[in-house]
C-alpha cells in the first residue's frame, strides 16, 4: 500500500489519484458555492480545520500543481460574470476558486490537517482496493444487479454515518478520555477496517457495472468527451426538457441558421441553443460569439445560450456580458448536467 508521507511528497502519485474526488465527502461534507462546483479559500480553510493563511501559502508553493487541477483567481470581467452566473455577492476585486480536484490536491499537499490526513487516509485504501482486486467479469441476473444497487445504497448510507458523524465524535471522545482512550481507540480502528471494507464492496459494484458499458469512462465531462456533435445536441436538448423548456427542437447541420437547438422557457420566452462539443484544451473565441450574437438577433431570441465543452476566451465572455448570451462554460456545464438549473432558465 502506497504511504502517506510517499504521497505528501510525490506529485506524480497525487495526479494519478487525484479524479477521485469523492472522497471528500466520505470524510466530510464540504459546502460549495451556488454555482455546485467551487470554493473560495475561506470555504477551503473551514473544511480542512485551519486558518486562510495556511491556504494562501500552499497555494504559494504549489500553484502551479494546483492550477492543472482547476485552482484560478478571478478578476475583472470574468468576475464579474462568474458572479452573475452563481448568484454570489461579493465586492471584491478578485476571487481564488478551487473546483472538487483542487480542494483533493489540498488535501494531499496539508500536512498539518487532521481533516487532509484522514482523506489522505480513506484515498490510499480505495487506492489500495483498486490495485490489489480483479475485476469481476461474471455475468449477473437483472435480479443480482438491482440487489447490487440496493447494496451500493446501503453502503454509501453506512459509509456516510461513519465517516460524517461516528468517525468525528470517537475523535473528540479520544482527545479527552483518560482510561477508555485505547479501548477508543481500537473502536475507531474497527471501524476504519469497516469502512475500508465498504470502499472494497464499492470498488466491485463500480467495476462490474463499467465493464458492462460500451464506453468505460467515468464522470460527467468524460461521457460527453465521447458523445459526437449529434448526440451531444441531444443531451443539451434533454437538459433543456428535463429544466421545463418546451418546443424543444434540435436543428444541427447546414440549415441551422446558427442555431442547433431552439425552444422556449418555462416562462414563453425564445430561446436559442449553440453547442459546441470541443476538445477540453481548446477554446470558444470572440469571432466564434459575435457569430452567435448575429444568430440570437436572427432568430429574435429572448435567451441566447452558447454552451461548449471547453473554455471561452476573456473577450468572447465580455462579448456575451455586454449582448446578454449566457456562456456555459466546461464546469458550468458539468454542473448543469449533473442536475443544476442554469439562472437564466429559472
Amino acid at each position: 500500500m502506497i504511504n502517506e508521507a510517499v504521497l505528501l511528497e510525490s506529485r506524480s502519485l497525487r495526479d494519478g489519484v487525484v479524479d477521485r474526488t469523492h472522497v471528500i465527502d466520505e470524510v466530510k461534507a464540504l459546502s460549495l458555492l451556488p454555482d455546485g462546483m467551487h470554493v473560495t479559500t475561506a470555504m477551503v480553510a473551514t473544511y480542512f480545520e485551519v486558518t486562510e493563511t495556511v491556504i494562501r501559502a500552499m497555494v504559494f508553493d504549489h500553484r502551479e500543481e494546483l492550477e492543472s487541477n482547476g485552482y484560478r483567481v478571478l478578476t475583472g470581467s470574468e468576475l464579474s460574470y462568474f458572479k452573475q452566473l452563481s448568484g454570489i455577492q461579493s465586492r471584491t476585486a478578485s476571487l481564488a476558486l478551487f473546483p472538487r480536484r483542487a480542494v483533493l490536491n489540498v488535501a494531499m499537499l496539508l500536512r498539518d490537517s487532521e481533516v487532509a490526513r484522514q482523506v489522505r487516509t480513506y484515498l490510499l485504501d480505495m487506492e489500495y482496493v483498486s490495485r490489489t482486486h480483479p475485476v469481476d467479469n461474471s455475468v449477473h441476473s437483472p435480479s443480482a444487479d438491482l440487489f447490487a444497487n440496493l447494496d451500493e445504497r446501503i453502503d454509501r448510507r453506512i459509509t456516510d454515518v461513519l465517516g460524517k458523524s461516528v468517525v468525528p465524535m470517537l475523535n473528540a471522545l479520544i482527545e479527552s478520555s483518560g482510561e477508555q482512550r485505547r479501548d477508543l481507540l481500537s473502536v475507531r480502528e474497527d471501524i476504519h477496517r469497516v469502512q475500508r471494507k465498504l470502499a472494497q464492496h464499492e470498488r466491485k459494484l463500480y467495476r462490474l457495472e463499467r465493464a458492462g458499458e460500451q464506453r468505460p469512462l467515468s464522470g460527467v465531462m468524460a461521457s460527453m468527451d465521447a458523445m459526437n456533435w449529434r448526440e451531444f445536441e441531444q443531451h443539451i436538448a434533454s437538459l433543456l426538457r428535463r429544466d421545463g423548456c418546451t418546443d424543444v427542437a434540435i436543428h444541427g447541420g447546414s440549415g441551422d441558421r446558427g442555431a442547433d437547438i431552439t425552444a422556449y422557457t418555462s416562462d414563453g420566452r425564445r430561446l436559442v441553443v449553440q453547442c459546441k462539443n470541443f476538445a477540453p484544451y481548446r477554446s470558444v473565441w470572440s469571432g466564434e460569439m459575435q457569430k452567435f450574437v448575429g444568430t440570437k438577433t436572427l432568430h429574435r431570441a429572448d435567451v441566447a445560450v452558447y454552451v461548449a465543452t471547453c473554455p471561452f476566451s476573456r473577450e468572447a465572455l465580455d462579448i456575451a456580458v455586454q449582448v446578454g448570451v449566457t456562456a456555459v462554460h466546461r464546469g458550468l456545464l458539468e454542473a448543469w448536467s449533473a442536475g443544476a438549473t442554469l439562472q437564466v432558465l429559472r
